[in-house]
C-alpha cells in the first residue's frame, strides 16, 4: 500500500507477468510520457492511499506508468508521506533516479504528517532542486486530493486564467500596486492617492509626509518610503 510512500508487494492482487488463468486479473494500460489522457492515470503502487477517496471531480483510473500520477501530458507526481520517509530515506532518492527527466513539469507531492517537519523538509527541498522537481506540501490526503484534482483540471487552460484578474483604471492599478507593499491596505492606498494624486508625487514626499495620511503612519510611511527609493538595479558591493 503506497498511503505511506512505500510500494505495494509485488505480488499485490496482480498476476505474475505473462500469467493467465482463472480470475487473472487483465493487464493494466500503458502509458508513455507524452500521451494524452482525460483521466489522472494512476500507478498500482498508489492502492489504498487514502488520496484517492478525495480525488472526486475529475476521473482516474490505474495504468502502468513510471511516476504515482501522471496528471497530463507534460506533468506526473511522486507521492511521498514524510513519516514514511524518515523510515526509509533512500526510498525518494531512487524513485527519482527510475523517474529520471521524462516529464517536463514533475512534482514531489509530500503529506506532511510528523510533528517537527522542519529539517526533513529543508533536505527534501534540496533533492528537489537538483531533480528539477517542484515539491507541494499537503497537510492532509483531501489537500492532497485537491492538488491533483487543479493540476488536472487545469490541463489545458490558458495561462491567463490563473492570473488575479486587476482592472485597468487608473485607481485599480494603483490600488494594486501599493498594497504590494507589506501592511499597505486600499484603504491606506486611497488615503495615499487622495492626497498626493500620483505616484510621482507619493515618491517625491518625505516620510514625514507619507505618515501624515490617515490611516498610514510612521512605519507604513518607512515602508513604503523605503520601496519607492530602493534601486531597480542592485550594485555589486
Amino acid at each position: 500500500m503506497e498511503a505511506t510512500g512505500a510500494a505495494a508487494p509485488e505480488p499485490g492482487g496482480a498476476p505474475p507477468a505473462g500469467g493467465g488463468g482463472p480470475g487473472a486479473l487483465p493487464p493494466l494500460p500503458v502509458l508513455r510520457p507524452g500521451a494524452r489522457s482525460s483521466s489522472i492515470v494512476v500507478s498500482p503502487r498508489q492502492r489504498g492511499n487514502p488520496v484517492l477517496k478525495f480525488v472526486r471531480n475529475v476521473p482516474w483510473e490505474f495504468g502502468d506508468i513510471v511516476p504515482d500520477y501522471v496528471l497530463g501530458q507534460s506533468t506526473c507526481a511522486l507521492f511521498l508521506s514524510l513519516r514514511y520517509h524518515h523510515l526509509n530515506p533512500g526510498y525518494i532518492h531512487d524513485r527519482l533516479r527510475h523517474l529520471g527527466r521524462s516529464y517536463g513539469l514533475q512534482l514531489l507531492l509530500l503529506q506532511v504528517d510528523v510533528k517537527d517537519p522542519h529539517q526533513a523538509l529543508k533536505e527534501l527541498a534540496k533533492v528537489c532542486i537538483l531533480a528539477d522537481c517542484t515539491l507541494l506540501l499537503a497537510w492532509s490526503p483531501e489537500e492532497a486530493g485537491r492538488y491533483l484534482e487543479t493540476y488536472k483540471a487545469y490541463e489545458q487552460k490558458p495561462p491567463d486564467l490563473l492570473k488575479e484578474r486587476v482592472e485597468q483604471d487608473f485607481l485599480s492599478r494603483m490600488t494594486d500596486c501599493l498594497t504590494s507593499v507589506k501592511s499597505v491596505n486600499k484603504t491606506d492606498a486611497l488615503s495615499l492617492l487622495t492626497a498626493f494624486g500620483s505616484l510621482a508625487a507619493m515618491a517625491d514626499a518625505t516620510r514625514e509626509d507619507l505618515s501624515l495620511c490617515p490611516g498610514v503612519g510612521p512605519q507604513k510611511a518607512k515602508r513604503l518610503f523605503d520601496v519607492l527609493h530602493e534601486p531597480f538595479l542592485q550594485v555589486p558591493k
